[in-house]
């Protein structure tokens, strides 16, 4: 397993494995490939499933089951750890991906929320904050 640890806001495990987008496609694809290790909490993994019952998505339970477990198949579980020396999110519900990052010693956080991407500058001695199109570039220049 790579070295190279990121942290997914929910937002971008949509795109990946709901979406199939095709901007975070080869993010997908190095996860798969093992050459990029996501990491979770019992949180994000909780938030993950949660997400997955909203009526805007329109999935049965037999689909959100496969999702759940396609992520948590690709995602490593880390144990909970509150940081206090991290800026705080606007969302307090985004807060568990920067404690997360920071505790896991994750390179990236990839984000699509606006919020979490505007704190890249005060998290960069930590870790990057990156867009799906970002990471995918990122990912490209890392010796993985």
């Amino acid at each position: 397993m790579s070295e190279t640890r990121v942290v997914l806001d929910t937002n971008v495990v949509l795109d990946l494995l709901h979406y199939d987008d095709a901007v975070a496609r080869p993010l997908l694809h190095a996860l798969e490939a093992g050459h990029v290790c996501c990491v979770a909490t019992r949180a994000t993994l909780d938030e993950w499933r949660r997400v997955l019952t909203y009526p805007a998505f329109g999935l049965d339970s037999a689909r959100q089951a496969a999702l759940y477990a396609r992520y948590q198949a690709l995602a490593v579980l880390e144990p909970a750890v509150a940081a206090t020396d991290l800026p705080h999110c606007r969302d307090p519900d985004d807060q568990k991906f920067f404690e997360l990052a920071a505790a896991a010693d994750a390179q990236g956080l990839v984000s699509k929320d606006r919020a979490v991407l505007r704190l890249h500058r005060r998290c960069a001695s930590r870790f990057r904050i990156m867009s799906p199109a970002e990471a995918v570039r990122w990912l490209a220049g890392v010796s993985v």
